[in-house]
């Protein structure tokens, strides 16, 4: 496929014959999912002019905003990298929300519970949106122009997608990537320069909660009555996906495009892992660090998954557990 990849996938699909409702909760959550469907084309205001200076995201989330690079740059050259960095963050996340379509689709499948199964087909169609606004964002504020396939976003959803287990499949969606999502998604919506980028963001935390909740509804019972065996196995993928979404990727290809030199992009990996260790982040950086360890925390222990197994690992990721 020159434009995709195929990943190999093993479901089992549990076809229903009785489809009354057994989970109240989750059919609250269905219905609620239904009052709150909106429209990518015709719900946000494509036309709103651009403010202040044209850029797209705050400075502050560019890596290099306050350095001696930063400094030497021109003001054209400054929202050129904004855009650029606003390209390759915002490609990242089409894919991831593409990833969550093909995977809430499984979910239909696997899952057993009918509320379930609606639930699932709701979030199919928030996963499409999500995919569609964000590259009609590209399209009209970035000319459609993408960066490719992060490597951390094809492995995670590689992994996803051919695993059998649809505990395993909401643990790494719902559990650790939708929450993920939310602390990032509420970070742009609060920071970002451009309206319609903060309009965008608001739609898709709207949904995003719902979804970090069917984690929340449905995972506590599977758990806690798990084997011993089984609830390492859920605990490992866990640790497993929180290290590949925590990780990130370094936006190579907006440097490159931008003319730094290898010297260059290795000074500034080298001042961000400083930055980060030191504590020294912008006020919007240390915002989404603080929400996303706090909602991991809290998330973890909702559904019995925080064990002492696990924290060292947590720890080594820099999350702090007094949340």
């Amino acid at each position: 496929m020159a434009n995709g990849h195929q990943v190999d996938t093993r479901s089992t699909a549990h076809f229903l014959h009785d489809y009354a409702s057994e989970q109240a909760d989750l059919r609250r959550l269905y219905e609620q999912a239904k009052i709150d469907q909106w429209n990518a084309a015709t719900d946000i205001e494509w036309a709103a002019p651009l403010e202040g200076d044209g850029g797209l995201i705050s400075d502050d989330l560019v890596d290099i905003h306050g350095t001696r690079f930063w400094d030497a740059m021109s003001e054209a050259d400054r929202v050129e990298l904004n855009h650029r960095i606003t390209r390759w963050r915002l490609s990242t996340l089409v894919q991831g929300e593409h990833g969550a379509m093909l995977l809430c689709s499984q979910l239909v499948d696997c899952v057993q519970g009918q509320d379930a199964k609606l639930f699932q087909a709701t979030q199919v169609a928030d996963e499409a949106r999500h995919n569609e606004v964000l590259q009609r964002y590209l399209e009209l504020r970035l000319d459609g122009e993408t960066y490719g396939l992060g490597g951390n976003v094809k492995e995670i959803f590689d992994t996803l997608l051919s695993t059998s287990s649809w505990y395993l499949k909401t643990i790494g969606l719902q559990l650790v990537a939708e929450t993920f999502a939310v602390s990032l998604f509420r970070m742009l919506a609060e920071s970002s320069k451009d309206p319609v980028l903060r309009q965008v963001c608001r739609r898709i935390l709207q949904d995003e909660a719902r979804h970090m909740g069917f984690a929340m509804l449905s995972l506590p019972e599977i758990v806690g009555q798990a084997t011993e065996a089984e609830h390492r196995e859920m605990e490992d993928f866990a640790v497993w996906a929180l290290s590949r979404t925590l990780g990130g990727i370094f936006p190579l290809g907006a440097y490159q495009d931008m003319g730094f030199g290898k010297a260059e992009l290795d000074e500034i990996k080298q001042f961000r892992r400083e930055r980060a260790a030191g504590g020294d982040e912008t006020a919007f950086r240390k915002y989404f660090r603080r929400d996303l360890h706090d909602g991991l925390v809290r998330n973890l222990r909702k559904v019995g998954l925080l064990t002492e197994r696990i924290t060292p690992s947590l720890q080594s990721f820099g999350i702090k557990l007094a949340a």
